[in-house]
């Protein structure tokens, strides 16, 4: 028997960054995300053996380990791991031996929010495994504790939510971890829009987001005015372009974003660089509006917002660069599990 899940990766168009404790327990946060068609998969297959068998399939990376309730922490496959150790002491079961594979389409560290959804993939196969009485806030919620206290793992909570609820949120955080997810009816005819003139471009590099995040957690804590009032801005422009998207006025979306790109880069140190800002600038030479870097900054994706015709441009002059153009989909669906 095989029991499996897959779970959107998502995009930021706006308030990037404002999901972060202490900003968000101080002042509330507010991000708008959109779920794309690009997937954390996880598939838990039941073995006649006695070991646990981890496989993450994209990076090539295996480990074996007897049965038991939890497995050690040793820099490879902790994602997977946690999850495992969370269940088993939470929901304890007699395990057999299996084998649990997994597969995201895009390369960790690259600012689609990779680490979160493959979290929420992996727990969804283990729901589905177990039958666990789990709804999406709950999953949400666990996906977050694993990461971020069993694992100890800097980072916002947006990631989760996305991927658990699926489609287009405009996603509100508070203090004592509550989140609320607000579905945005949005006109079929503005979203093919949208993704018509979204370009998402990976600079062919990675970072580690959370020495950018603890760094823009530091300067929250202390009291660093430029920073805070970056992250005010970020949350307006959620709600700005909420209002955009809702309304049809997706003239407005490039210069949304590219108020956004401007306030991200006071946030914290090493959000943006060199090549982020020459990148930035060949886009919009070519055509685009207005841009954004995908998650916590330093490298990753990158999302560009090009009106008319002018994405062929774009991506031509994006191609010095050396990098790749991703197409995408918007996704309807967050988490789904089934058996086969």
């Amino acid at each position: 028997m095989l029991y499996r899940s897959k779970a959107p990766l998502r995009i930021g168009l706006a308030g990037g960054g404002t999901d972060v404790s202490p900003f968000c327990d101080l002042y509330g946060g507010a991000i708008l995300n959109a779920t794309i068609t690009l997937y954390a998969r996880a598939h838990i297959e039941i073995l006649d053996g006695k070991d646990i068998i981890l496989c993450a399939a994209d990076r090539g990376e295996t480990e074996s380990h007897p049965l038991g309730d939890s497995l050690p922490m040793t820099g490879r496959l902790d994602l997977l791991k946690g999850v495992y150790n969370r269940i088993q002491r939470d929901h304890p079961f007699a395990p057999k031996g299996f084998r649990l594979t997994t597969h995201v389409d895009a390369p960790a560290g690259s600012g689609l929010g990779t680490s979160s959804t493959l979290v929420v993939a992996v727990i969804g196969a283990f729901v589905e495994m177990l039958g666990l009485p789990m709804g999406e806030y709950d999953i949400a919620r666990y996906a977050f504790g694993i990461e971020r206290v069993d694992l100890g793992l800097a980072g916002g909570r947006q990631d989760q939510y996305a991927a658990t609820f699926g489609g287009v949120n405009f996603m509100e955080f508070y203090a004592d971890d509550k989140v609320i997810v607000n579905p945005l009816r949005i006109k079929p005819q503005y979203l093919d829009e949208l993704e018509n003139n979204l370009v998402l471009f990976y600079t062919a590099s990675t970072r580690e987001s959370a020495r950018i995040i603890e760094t823009q957690q530091k300067n929250v804590a202390d009291s660093n005015k430029t920073s805070i009032d970056a992250m005010h801005n970020l949350k307006e422009q959620s709600r700005m372009m909420k209002e955009a998207l809702l309304q049809g006025r997706l003239h407005e979306i490039g210069e949304i974003l590219d108020y956004g790109f401007r306030q991200k880069r006071l946030m914290a140190r090493d959000i943006s660089n060199d090549r982020i800002e020459e990148i930035y600038a060949a886009a919009l030479a070519a055509g685009a509006l207005g841009g954004k870097i995908s998650g916590a900054g330093g490298g990753g994706f990158m999302i560009f917002y090009c009106p008319g015709t002018t994405r062929y441009a774009v991506i031509s002059a994006l191609k010095r660069f050396g990098g790749e153009v991703r197409p995408f989909g918007f996704s309807k669906y967050g988490l789904t599990t089934w058996a086969g």
